[in-house]
């Protein structure tokens, strides 16, 4: 009967797990098969070993593309955090009336497709039409040129990306109502105030669901490509191209695959190395309700 059981259960995942084995585990294991090669997708991979990943020592657009990237996560990741955060805490006030009203409304901007979303930013970050500029004209002030500029696009991108903080937002929402009310009422009766409630019994028990945030966060945000292909194209002067974008440039564009599989190696990688940080660092300062 066990058997028949387990014949059955992969029978009904078959479908999902033929999915899996073909469109995620044969492209991962290809990928690092071609990024030992010379492949052009064209022609017949052709093995180089360590060639791919020696140029990369070399090409200086792959490291302005990193360090554009490690900025995007150094602004994304945090910023998220605090504007996430802080709006699941205002929304969790008892006597705010409305407020699934204003959760939907908060996060319905998180669904909408990424093209519609750029059109918005670039119509709001105009340098001479833009709704942001005229605001900051009508106090006497030169707006910059926003995306246009080398200096402001990178910020200009991270600000925009709060649009869709919705998705953060609930879950942290979700995080706070878990905090049993008795912690709150024994503090209130010990005569505790509101910053110290927040400090020492609200932010203590969300570190799991921060933890949460931190890694699932910097891993998208590492990956970060929609908003500055469709705002910039990685302009101006590659101020605001990230490495995924590199990457799907060299594989869709040049047709360097190999090339594109080692650098997408290279993001794994760090990846990788920054969520076992995470985890490492997590023992210092996630804390969690003992049952």
């Amino acid at each position: 009967m066990k058997k028949n059981s387990t014949i059955k259960g992969l029978l009904y995942i078959s479908p999902w797990l033929v999915g899996f084995l073909i469109f995620t585990v044969y492209p991962i294991v290809m990928s690092l098969y071609y990024a030992f090669c010379d492949f052009n997708i064209t022609t017949t991979p052709r093995w180089t070993g360590i060639y791919n990943f020696s140029k990369l020592l070399s090409d200086e657009l792959f490291w302005k593309s990193l360090r554009n990237t490690l900025v995007y996560v150094a602004g994304l990741v945090p910023l998220g955090l605090f504007v996430a955060l802080g709006v699941s805490l205002l929304l969790s006030v008892r006597k705010l009336k409305f407020v699934r009203l204003f959760r939907s409304i908060i996060y319905m901007p998180s669904i909408v497709p990424a093209f519609g979303f750029s059109a918005v930013v670039t119509l709001f970050f105009h340098p001479y039409m833009g709704f942001v500029n005229r605001i900051i004209e009508f106090l006497g002030i030169d707006g910059p040129l926003w995306l246009s500029s080398e200096i402001w696009v990178k910020p200009t991108i991270i600000i925009a990306a709060q649009w869709g903080v919705g998705g953060a937002m609930l879950i942290f929402s979700a995080a706070i109502k878990d905090i049993p009310v008795e912690f709150y009422e024994a503090a209130l009766i010990d005569g505790a105030s509101r910053f110290t409630m927040f400090r020492k019994i609200t932010l203590p028990l969300l570190t799991p669901t921060i933890l949460y945030y931190l890694v699932t966060s910097t891993i998208g945000n590492m990956q970060i490509f929609d908003l500055p292909m469709l705002l910039t194209n990685g302009g101006p002067n590659n101020a605001s191209l990230s490495l995924s974008m590199y990457i799907y440039k060299h594989a869709f564009t040049y047709n360097n695959m190999g090339y594109a599989s080692a650098m997408s190696w290279i993001l794994f990688g760090i990846i990788f190395l920054i969520t076992i940080l995470y985890f490492g660092f997590s023992k210092r300062f996630v804390f969690y309700i003992a049952e």
